[in-house]
């Protein structure tokens, strides 16, 4: 089992990666999604595809194409009632795609802050901030277990299949905590197991789906949260991850694949709120 300071090097060096990337060619690039033949998939298997389960932005308002880099498993500002003049934190910003989505909902009157702890995408999204010219949008580099924000100061946090990477997730979720105003709230798009599937297949799931293990069952992910003080806790969202009949028939028999098909068990991305 890797330790947690491999887990962090292993997110750190595979997303300094993509975000060095952005802006090739695709036959160029160490991380296409390998379904043509000129992309190259991310961690060296025809399998991995990170981007397999990213929801379509192009329609949402302050949408920026250069921002997204289809990592993400939801749409987390869809359900997470950002009002003008929020504050708004987003743990794992990466390129900035969500916190430019939230910036046109806090308006000029508002604040969004993304953290993210890779060097690499930090300096993509200020960039990309740089070109929009936003005053109210800050990036700051650091962990999700030791947030640079201050207590209380958060009017919703969002994140989007960032926390599932994080290895020490009850102390992520008490640093969601602290940072909230009292009876604010988060809103978060991560991958969950459901159901009892084999640590071997669930671990080649998740590494096809986004390259490095970490997903909680869905009962354990919840009481997490719950673990770390918050109420109200409620999936607005929740879909299967469709893996490839390849990758599951190398683990399952042909009544455990109509199992995983029928949605019984398996890897999903849920959206929730809390």
């Amino acid at each position: 089992m890797q330790t947690s300071d491999e887990i962090k090097k292993i997110v750190k060096e595979k997303y300094g990666k993509i975000a060095e990337q952005t802006g090739q060619k695709k036959d160029e690039s160490c991380c296409g999604s390998g379904k043509t033949k000129t992309e190259k998939p991310c961690c060296g298997t025809d399998e991995v595809d990170y981007s397999v389960f990213s929801d379509d932005y192009s329609q949402v308002e302050g949408y920026v194409a250069e921002a997204d880099l289809g990592l993400g498993c939801g749409l987390p500002t869809e359900h997470a009632g950002i009002k003008a003049g929020d504050a708004v934190l987003d743990l794992g910003s990466g390129a900035g795609n969500d916190v430019f989505v939230a910036r046109a909902m806090v308006g000029d009157s508002g604040k969004v802050i993304g953290v993210d702890m890779t060097e690499e995408m930090i300096a993509k999204a200020e960039e990309n901030n740089r070109k929009l010219g936003y005053a109210n949008v800050e990036f700051r580099y650091g962990e999700i277990e030791d947030l640079p924000i201050e207590n209380d100061r958060v009017d919703v946090v969002i994140s989007n299949c960032v926390l599932n990477l994080v290895p020490d997730k009850n102390k992520a979720f008490r640093e969601i905590y602290r940072v909230l105003k009292p009876d604010a709230h988060f809103c978060i798009s991560d991958v969950v197991y459901q159901g009892e599937m084999s640590q071997k297949l669930r671990e080649s799931a998740e590494l096809y789906a986004g390259c490095v293990a970490g997903a909680l069952k869905e009962e354990d992910y919840l009481a997490t949260v719950q673990k770390a003080g918050f109420e109200k806790i409620e999936i607005k969202k929740k879909k299967v991850i469709d893996l490839p009949d390849d990758l599951l028939e190398s683990y399952l028999n042909k009544d455990e694949i109509n199992r995983y098909r029928s949605g019984n068990f398996g890897l999903f991305s849920i959206t929730l709120v809390g």
